[in-house]
C-alpha cells in the first residue's frame, strides 16, 4: 500500500496497529478524482465517483497464521480477493491454493465459483536467476483457476503496482 499510494518502499516495514490517512488522486473514466486511503488494521479506499461512493478494504494478512482465526471477520463480505506471492519463492507460490480454499471457507460465499480473485507474483525486481516460478506457471495456474487476472509486481521498484490496484477498483 505504501508503494501504490506514496511511491515508497520500505524493507522494514512491521505490522502495527496505529493508523495513518493518506489521499492519492487516480483517473476515473477521464476524470481526477482524489482516493482517500486509511490505514488502521486494513486499508480503505473510498473513490467519490459523481454522487455514487464506492468503498474498498484491503486487509493485508501477509498469509500469517496469526490472523487467520479472524478470517470471518476479514473475509465476509469481501467483493474480490487479492492472492499474493513471492516469484522468488516457490512455497509462497504453492500456498496459493490453500490461501484460496481458507477465504472460499472462512467468507462463506453464496456462489464460490465465480468469486473475482486476483494473483499477483511480486518481487519482480529480484534477479532473473534467483526466480523460481516462471510467469508462464503462474498464468497456466490462473486460467486453470477460471481464468484469474493475473499480474506480476514489484512494490520495491513500483513495477506495476498502480495497474495491479486500479484493475481492482473499477
Amino acid at each position: 500500500m505504501n508503494q501504490y499510494v506514496n511511491k515508497k518502499y520500505s524493507a522494514s516495514y512491521k505490522a502495527t496497529i496505529g493508523a495513518d490517512y493518506l489521499t492519492k488522486e487516480v483517473m476515473v473514466d477521464g476524470r481526477l478524482v482524489t482516493m482517500q486511503v486509511h490505514i488502521e488494521l486494513y486499508t480503505k479506499r473510498h473513490l467519490g465517483i459523481q454522487h455514487t461512493k464506492c468503498f474498498f478494504q484491503i486487509w493485508d494478512t501477509a498469509g500469517q497464521e496469526r490472523f487467520q482465526s479472524l478470517g470471518v471477520a476479514f473475509y465476509r463480505g469481501a467483493d474480490c480477493c487479492v492472492l499474493v506471492y513471492d516469484v522468488n519463492n516457490s512455497k509462497s507460490f504453492e500456498t496459493l491454493d490453500s490461501w484460496r480454499d481458507e477465504f472460499l471457507i472462512q467468507a462463506n460465499l453464496r456462489d464460490p465459483e465465480s468469486f473475482p480473485f486476483v494473483v499477483l507474483g511480486n518481487k519482480i525486481d529480484v534477479e532473473e536467476s534467483k526466480r523460481m516460478i516462471s510467469s508462464k506457471r503462474a498464468s497456466t495456474y490462473c486460467q486453470s483457476k477460471g481464468n484469474i487476472p493475473y499480474f506480476e509486481t514489484s512494490a520495491k521498484e513500483a513495477i506495476n503496482v498502480e495497474q495491479a490496484f486500479e484493475g481492482l477498483s473499477f
